[in-house]
């Protein structure tokens, strides 16, 4: 793996993906110039030897061998084939070149491969030319009788060899500038939602919104994602919810000692008071601190057991264990049966054990009171929180109630032989509010009454 100093290295994920993607493609290339070039020359390499043996063959027709002695025979473009072609019989030169001395560079290695008696090619490096391809052919299939050497510069060809490397070289740049470029606009499209993320994170956390990222219109990755960041921010508001409960419960307990204090320290001050009086005073007090130190070892108990707990949140409940034992509490007892279905067993409310029984016992004993025969409590996900339906076949609420439903001391038809006082649908909404979630009538039911309880998730 490369690696680069500190002060070289892309900062932005942007840059680093693209660096990658440029050192990875640079190797590549480079791989297959190599292998390319090295395939472009053995081609080269063999076409020479292919024109080496096409003109050896040609001036073996002017070799006769059929006498005693090999002599060529002349031909009317005996010229042509004569040129950098060397002749032997045996090892006697017959014929050479013009311009190739008899103990030049050329005419020793065309002698090497006449004495080896079969065919060879071999590239000879000389003076002028540098470098030469040659090869030898026997005649007559008669290794010792003649043999035939030809010989061809590889300047052209290693010209041609050079200049597809060049090329290649050239492509090979251009390549790698538009796979960069490519890539650090690729890597900035398919960034773009991280971006508007952050940006939106940004602002909610500024304006404390509730607002959630969600699953939609985003790739998996990121619905991934925007799902773990989402559970994070409701933990992170059950905590704080948690906390601002801890604070007003603390503050509500801790009123009522304080205030017989205050109230016996104002009563004592008023006039003088017997050592009696005094002592009775100072008992007073002494109950009120007690009964104050007693009430915040409790609640912080409450809170350290429930920070140290790792199985849940502080402040969060399973949701189907607690439907479930407050429908086994009054199933024998009631007329009606009650069902108890939840999507989820491991679905999570944002909201303490004893708040949920309170929020949600209400509604159930209210679809007890009005059911015929059935009553089914189902608790079920939704985007941002839990819901928990309670469903009755009951008459259901009469249209004109609907309205007053949630009032305080209102019911529908106090003559209908059921008790209560038209306190626990309010009470139930208000605890709800109370921790950002919400209890409702569903007016399109209509084979029953069904009461919806939206909390927040845990």
């Amino acid at each position: 793996m490369i690696r680069l100093p500190c002060r070289l290295a892309p900062r932005t994920l942007r840059g680093r993906l693209s660096f990658v993607a440029l050192t990875t493609a640079a190797l590549l290339m480079a791989v297959l110039t190599v292998v390319f070039n090295v395939m472009v020359e053995r081609h080269l390499q063999h076409q020479a030897d292919d024109e080496l043996r096409n003109r050896a063959a040609a001036v073996a027709t002017t070799v006769d061998t059929s006498h005693q002695r090999v002599r060529v025979v002349e031909t009317v473009n005996d010229g042509l084939l004569d040129a950098n072609v060397w002749i032997y019989a045996g090892a006697h030169l017959l014929e050479k070149p013009p311009s190739a001395a008899s103990d030049g560079t050329l005419t020793r290695a065309a002698g090497r491969l006449a004495g080896r008696g079969h065919a060879l090619c071999t590239t000879v490096e000389a003076e002028n030319p540098h470098l030469v391809r040659m090869c030898s052919r026997p005649v007559s299939g008669h290794p010792d009788s003649a043999t035939v050497v030809t010989a061809v510069d590889l300047a052209p060809y290693r010209g041609s060899a050079d200049t597809l490397l060049l090329g290649s070289l050239a492509l090979d740049v251009v390549m790698l500038a538009c796979t960069y470029a490519l890539t650090r606009l690729a890597v900035g499209r398919a960034l773009r939602p991280v971006r508007t993320m952050t940006d939106q994170a940004t602002e909610w956390s500024a304006a404390g919104s509730d607002e959630r990222f969600g699953a939609t219109d985003h790739p998996a990755e990121l619905a991934r994602l925007g799902a773990s960041l989402d559970a994070l921010l409701d933990r992170i508001r059950t905590v704080l919810r948690h906390e601002r409960q801890l604070t007003g419960e603390l503050s509500h307990e801790l009123r009522t000692p304080l205030t017989r204090i205050i109230v016996e320290l104002d009563w004592w001050r008023t006039r003088p008071r017997s050592a009696a009086e005094t002592h009775a005073t100072h008992e007073v007090i002494a109950e009120a601190a007690q009964d104050m130190r007693t009430i915040c070892d409790t609640l912080l108990s409450d809170a350290r057991e429930s920070a140290l707990s790792a199985a849940t949140t502080p402040g969060a409940t399973a949701v189907a264990p607690v439907l479930r034992r407050m429908v086994d509490s009054l199933g024998a007892q009631e007329r009606v049966k009650a069902v108890v279905e939840v999507t989820d067993p491991a679905l999570e409310a944002g909201v303490t054990r004893a708040l949920l029984e309170r929020i949600v016992s209400p509604l159930l004993a209210n679809a007890v009171r009005y059911a015929r025969a059935t009553v089914t409590v189902t608790a079920c996900q939704v985007p941002g929180g839990v819901r928990v339906s309670v469903t009755d076949d009951g008459p259901g609420v009469p249209e004109a109630f609907v309205g007053e439903l949630f009032q305080p001391g209102r019911r529908g038809d106090p003559d209908d032989g059921h008790d209560g006082a038209g306190l626990g649908l309010p009470l139930a909404r208000r605890l709800a509010r109370a921790v950002g979630g919400e209890v409702s009538h569903d007016p399109v039911y209509t084979s029953g009454a069904r009461f919806l309880a939206d909390l927040p998730a845990g």
